[in-house]
């Protein structure tokens, strides 16, 4: 619940149910909505063309744990050495890799956490989760991500 003032009215604006679950966790809780919410549509005769269809292979995945680190630790001191880091630690960052922010951005700095070679898919895991590692080869890691927004949140 949000206990800031709405404008219009001077009253505290209290979150409906469904923005609570669009807001929480970059909208998991919205998916799992619109599954019932499709699932009551269906029974009751309604089906939209948009609606998701079966899929080409049958999945495999048991679980999904949704990790949402608003503020967690840094891919680079967890599952994602950037090994030239250390060769410019403590130096300014070239031009070519300086994003606009709303702060000048400052020098080069390496995670102080020592990584280490995992698994048959030799994935480098951070000191931090190394019991967690001993999974590594169960688990998928997505390194394709990418933002034009140097701020952590978006």
């Amino acid at each position: 619940m949000n206990g800031t003032s709405n404008q219009d009215a001077g009253e505290p604006r209290w979150f409906t149910r469904r923005e609570a679950l669009t807001r929480s966790g970059m909208g998991m809780g919205m998916l799992g909505l619109a599954g019932v919410m499709n699932q009551e549509a269906t029974a009751a005769g309604y089906r939209s063309p948009l609606s998701s269809r079966a899929p080409q292979f049958a999945g495999k995945a048991q679980r999904v744990i949704h990790l949402f680190m608003n503020g967690g630790p840094s891919h680079v001191d967890t599952f994602d050495p950037k090994h030239l880091l250390k060769k410019h630690a403590g130096k300014a960052l070239p031009k070519d890799f300086q994003l606009r922010t709303e702060r000048p951005t400052g020098a080069a700095y390496p995670s102080p956490f020592k990584f280490k070679k995992y698994g048959q898919s030799g994935i480098e895991v951070s000191e931090l989760f190394k019991h967690t590692a001993e999974h590594i080869d169960d688990m998928c890691l997505v390194h394709s991500m990418h933002a034009d927004v140097p701020n952590h949140e978006p």
